[in-house]
Order: C-alpha cells, then sequence, then structure tokens
C-alpha cells in the first residue's frame, strides 16, 4: 500500500500508467470484452486486470493519469450497436468521473469494431469486473506541466 494512490491500482496497472507517453491510449474494459486477445497486440502484450466496477476503475486511474487535452478523442466509448446515441447507466456514471477529472463531456461514441482496432493500438488494456454490457473505454494520456519556477 502507497499514500496517495488508490489500492485498486496493483503493481502492474501503476507500472504500465508511468510507462506510458503522451498520446498513448489505454483501453478499460468489462468483462465481455476480448481483453486477453486485443492485448496480446498492445504495446503492452499482456492483459492487466482489476476487478472492480468500471466507474471506480476509470476513477482511480485519473486520479494518476493526465487526459490529452491537444484531441478531440482523449475519451472515448463503444457505442451500443445500433443505438449510438444511447448513454447506458455504466457510460453515464465513467462520463461523471471523466468530467470530474477534467476531461470532455461528452466522451466521444465509437462504433464497436472501431473500437476494436483503436483497442489493438493501444499501450495497454485494463480488464475490469464491469458485468454491465459496453463498459469499454479508451483514454489518451496527457501531458503533465512542469512546476512553475
Amino acid at each position: 500500500m502507497l499514500k496517495g494512490i488508490d489500492p485498486i491500482l496493483n503493481a502492474d496497472v501503476l507500472y504500465a500508467l508511468r510507462a506510458m507517453g503522451h498520446g498513448d491510449d489505454l483501453i478499460i474494459a468489462d468483462t465481455n470484452f476480448p481483453s486477453d486477445s486485443v492485448a496480446r497486440e498492445t504495446v503492452l502484450g499482456e492483459v492487466l486486470r482489476i476487478d472492480r466496477p468500471a466507474a471506480e476503475v476509470v476513477r482511480a486511474v485519473l486520479s494518476l493519469y493526465p487526459i490529452d487535452t491537444f484531441v478531440d478523442d482523449a475519451a472515448a466509448r463503444m457505442e451500443v450497436v445500433g443505438e449510438p446515441d444511447t448513454i447506458l447507466p455504466v457510460m453515464a456514471e465513467v462520463q461523471a468521473e471523466v468530467k470530474a477529472a477534467g476531461g470532455p463531456d461528452p466522451m466521444l461514441p465509437i462504433e464497436r469494431f472501431a473500437f476494436y482496432d483503436r483497442a489493438k493500438q493501444a499501450y495497454a488494456v485494463i480488464q475490469t469486473g464491469e458485468r454491465r454490457f459496453y463498459g469499454c473505454f479508451a483514454f489518451r494520456k496527457g501531458v503533465i506541466p512542469p512546476d512553475e519556477a
């Protein structure tokens, strides 16, 4: 356990978050997402796991992870198939966490197969314990400015 770091963030996740650079993507996915097979194609090459609800995982991650402010697709969600404008409760909960962290509101919707393609290009995939459908999100890493001199 470390002071100031959410205890659900395990050592493997902390390593990946620290190793990522500006513009790298992080996928936070539900239990139904093909996390293992997709993660094999990412930079990290293996799936990370935090067995908690999606919004809890997003809150913990965004407590350390800056969201990119230079692009329009810094925070994205997988669309409901055939209903791209539908916002499910899991999406609303994650959107609230993104907004609280200073991220975009609304998140960019991405069609399911386009989301899979983006996920395969990501740095890492965190599979959560989220059992509700469409609890899949992508976050582009931003920068932390230097301290004022």
